[in-house]
């Protein structure tokens, strides 16, 4: 054979077992898996990393994500307790954790999972009335996790959560159901108004009896003040009298000083409007001995004495005739 030829050949032979080698040499991402089959059965699951593909004995059955996925599944017709047709669609979270049970658990086990999530549904929702299924959001929710977690074990799939995307009950429904929350509206707002009315007559009711209270107290207190202040006015004129007297005495005033004194006191009881007087018994006793004292002795009488009355002539008997 031509030495050109072989070489032409070994190269070619060499490139292909380069090409065959590359071509299987696998780079599994993060957070995927691989499956594969070793001559048609399964072998082993890739993890993230480099790995060698034997070439013609084995291969990759499934690339599997492991991040967690949405499957949001179209309104389905449901009937609740009281025989009300209403649409409701979901919405399901859910991640796989083991991707050999999800390639041989089931043929299509997203569509599975979909077709179990509206039955599961519709049994939920059988068991509760038109008002519980509108209230019941968070019931609901756990009862399908729980449920949809429990059936798909079996297919490798984790069911994380389970949520209620619409609610759409019938319009005849959604009609009274609006007059019926106009009406509470309605009542809410008297309810409301007639709290305001109450509320503002118990706090002007309350305003008028804090006024009264104060100007009973502003009363009481001003009448305490003037008291105060005549019993104040009284004790110091008391006091200014006492020292005054205290004074007289300490200077040896005499017994005629003190009655001069009260003469004194005399004059200023007499200069008011008071319409009874009361002296002293140890004054009128004074008075009446400076009297008597007077007449005995003349002492300090000024009033002149009047003229003595002219005494009647004395008629003669003898002369009388005489003359007529």
């Amino acid at each position: 054979m031509d030495p050109v030829v072989k070489t032409i050949i070994w190269l070619a032979v060499a490139a292909v077992l380069l090409i065959i080698i590359f071509t299987n040499i696998v780079i599994v991402p993060q957070a995927t898996e691989h499956v594969i089959e070793f001559l048609g059965k399964y072998h082993t699951t890739w993890s993230a990393g480099l790995h060698f593909k034997i070439p013609f004995l084995q291969r990759i059955v499934k690339r599997i994500t492991l991040k967690e996925q949405v499957l949001d599944t179209p309104p389905q017709p449901v009937i609740t307790k009281d025989n009300v047709t209403m649409q409701i669609d979901t919405v399901v979270y859910y991640r796989i954790f083991d991707a050999k049970l999800f390639t041989y658990g089931a043929v299509d086990p997203v569509f599975a999972l979909s077709n179990l999530t509206a039955t599961s549904l519709r049994n939920v929702i059988g068991e509760l009335d038109l008002d519980q299924t509108l209230t019941s959001r968070d019931t609901i929710n756990i009862k399908l996790t729980k449920t949809l977690d429990e059936a798909t074990d079996g297919w490798g799939i984790k069911v994380e959560r389970v949520e209620l995307k619409n609610i759409i009950p019938p319009v005849e429904i959604q009609n009274a159901m609006e007059k019926e929350m106009k009406a509470e509206r309605d009542r809410r707002q008297t309810v409301l108004q007639a709290e305001g009315h109450r509320q503002a007559v118990i706090t002007r009711a309350e305003g008028d009896k804090q006024a009264k209270i104060l100007e009973a107290e502003g009363e009481r207190d001003a009448r305490i003040a003037r008291a105060e202040g005549e019993a104040r006015a009284i004790f110091l004129a008391k006091k200014a009298e006492a020292d005054g007297l205290r004074a007289l005495k300490e200077a040896g005033a005499d017994d005629s000083v003190l009655e001069l004194k009260k003469y004194e006191a005399l004059v200023k009881l007499a200069d008011g409007k008071a319409s009874k007087i009361i002296i002293p018994t140890d004054t009128v006793q004074a008075v009446k001995r400076n009297v008597l004292f007077s007449e005995i002795t003349g002492l300090g009488n000024v009033t002149p004495e009047g003229k003595p009355d002219p005494v009647p002539p004395v008629e003669d008997p003898c002369c009388d005739g005489e003359l007529q």
